[in-house]
């Protein structure tokens, strides 16, 4: 059985079988410009070329990437990976790599809070830089996930679709308010009426009719969850497709993703007890694992097809 070696980020690892070598290259700890080689080989090839069927590759070459990740995502398993799992591979994917994924989270963290300090009117510049940082921050993760080089810089990758993403941001933050009042909207009637006769029953009634607005919030939320990981992939997309295809995309995996969430409640308590510096830590894990969720709705890659 042919044994393989690669070249990643300058350090060399194997042996590795062909099996061991597609585990990473669908985990994204080897790349297509990553090398590989084996016993017999001349020189060290590129991954891509020497195993162009485990990657998006064309008859004029590599297709170029749409969007402003520049490392191609690894097929994923349609969602089927268990949460658990997902959090252990984001764990793997940290191990001895926390510095850089902490310093990016920390500025990204510190540029948010700056914005904000403006007496007055800092919600406005929080919510122009919202969206763009969002995307930036993105950027960063899927490269990070899929075995590519991150840096600080890609932070502010975002502002080159400026406009999608502070749209797609607003628009999705709208239909999440709109969805939520119209889920409430029974509930906002009793509480008006409570408030004009002033009567507790009518008040508890109101806010008990209240709760399925929060709930459906809650879902519409989870639904669009994903439009800025696809306009990351493919910077062509508006904000409208994007969260059409969001929708789509998170049919069937609503739930999994609120449980996802929900791994963390615990870890956040423990943080706040650490006067919040335990979430410089959690915060690349939580974006690690939500980055591996993404990558793992994606169709395994023989199911995949090059546009």
């Amino acid at each position: 059985m042919t044994q393989w070696y690669c070249g990643v980020q300058g350090q060399q690892y194997g042996p590795l079988d062909e099996q061991a070598l597609r585990g990473w290259i669908a985990e994204g700890r080897l790349t297509a410009n990553d090398f590989v080689w084996c016993e017999g080989m001349a020189a060290w090839r590129p991954a891509g070329e020497q195993f162009p069927d485990m990657f998006h590759a064309g008859a004029a070459g590599w297709r170029a990437m749409p969007g402003l990740v520049a490392v191609f995502p690894p097929g994923g398993t349609g969602g089927a990976t268990p949460n658990a799992e997902l959090t252990a591979q984001a764990r793997r994917l940290l191990d001895g790599r926390w510095g850089l994924p902490i310093g990016f989270c920390l500025l990204a963290f510190l540029i948010s809070f700056a914005s904000g300090m403006l007496p007055y009117i800092g919600w406005i510049p929080q919510l122009i830089l919202a969206g763009p940082l969002e995307l930036g921050v993105l950027v960063f993760f899927l490269t990070f996930n899929r075995g590519g080089q991150g840096d600080l810089g890609m932070l502010f990758v975002g502002f080159k679709n400026f406009g999608t993403a502070l749209g797609t941001n607003l628009l999705a933050a709208l239909l999440v308010f709109a969805w939520m009042l119209l889920g409430a909207s029974m509930g906002i009637v009793v509480m008006i009426l409570a408030a004009a006769t002033e009567e507790p029953a009518l008040l508890a009634l109101g806010m008990a009719l209240m709760v399925p607005g929060i709930v459906l919030g809650i879902v519409k939320q989870l639904a669009y969850s994903q439009a800025m990981f696809l306009i990351a992939d493919d910077s062509n997309l508006g904000a409208v497709e994007a969260i059409r295809r969001s929708m789509q995309l998170m049919n069937g995996f609503k739930t999994k993703l609120f449980c996802l969430g929900w791994r963390f409640f615990g870890w956040a308590l423990l943080c706040l007890l650490t006067l919040g510096i335990g979430f410089l830590w959690l915060t690349p894990y939580m974006n690690v694992a939500f980055t591996r969720f993404y990558d793992d709705l994606q169709p395994p890659r023989e199911a995949q097809h090059v546009r």
